[in-house]
């Protein structure tokens, strides 16, 4: 992104938002980090107070927290909380899957159809970003395609904690698996087989969160080894 970006004043905070959002996912505003305000207001050239109204933005969307006359942090997330969020997205994807076979039409499809052929495109050029906000889209028109704005809304409130998820950017070992996953949640979009998507997709958010867990754990300090007592 770059430094001299200037955001058009008449919607400063929506427009900052989005930015915003991008650089916490993609780890340039890492977890726990204190938001370098006055950075930001320069590199987008507006003043701090669409910034602090992008910023309350976000803490309702459970990206940041506000620290009362120090400014704000990313937040954190915790294993606990993780592993309690991945089950219920697996269910939220199931549910819209089922919605979705129902009610998707051509051009849904296609739209959806293209996003997967991008999204192997950037598994083979190994790009990582480009695939994970790929998967992102992806992931997000099929549960748009159920056409439930409740179930939308509440999906991208648990997608968007998740998305703290430092390991979450480090799973190129396993993109062959989920790419796979693709390939076979397409295939059933396209038949229209509600229970096989389902099922696909719970799946594919189990790998997810084994893949998570395993992060988690090595994330975690090793206990020194135990000094032998001097007989």
């Amino acid at each position: 992104m770059p430094i001299n970006t200037t955001i058009a004043r008449r919607t400063l905070h929506d427009e900052l938002l989005p930015r915003l959002i991008d650089m916490i996912i993609e780890g340039e505003l890492d977890s726990g980090c204190r938001i370098p305000e006055e950075a930001l207001c320069a590199r987008f050239g507006v003043s701090r107070t669409p910034l602090r109204e992008a910023l309350k933005m976000l803490s309702v969307k459970g990206l940041v927290h506000l620290l009362p006359n120090k400014g704000a942090i990313v937040a954190r997330i915790t294993q606990q909380e993780a592993e309690e969020l991945i089950p219920l997205l697996g269910t939220i994807e199931a549910h819209a899957a089922e919605r979705a076979c129902a009610k998707i039409d051509h051009s849904g499809i296609s739209h959806i159809t293209e996003l997967s052929s991008q999204l192997r495109e950037h598994h083979r050029s190994g790009d990582e970003q480009s695939y994970l906000r790929t998967n992102r889209a992806l992931h997000g028109a099929l549960i748009a395609a159920a056409g439930n704005d409740m179930l939308n809304r509440i999906y991208q409130l648990v997608e968007m904690r998740l998305c703290l998820l430092p390991v979450t950017r480090k799973l190129a070992p396993h993109w062959d698996e989920a790419v796979v996953d693709h390939e076979d949640i397409l295939q059933a979009l396209h038949k229209r087989d509600s229970a096989s998507l389902a099922t696909i997709l719970r799946d594919h958010v189990r790998h997810k969160a084994a893949v998570i867990h395993k992060a988690f754990e090595a994330q975690k300090p090793t206990a020194p080894p135990k000094r032998r007592a001097i007989q």
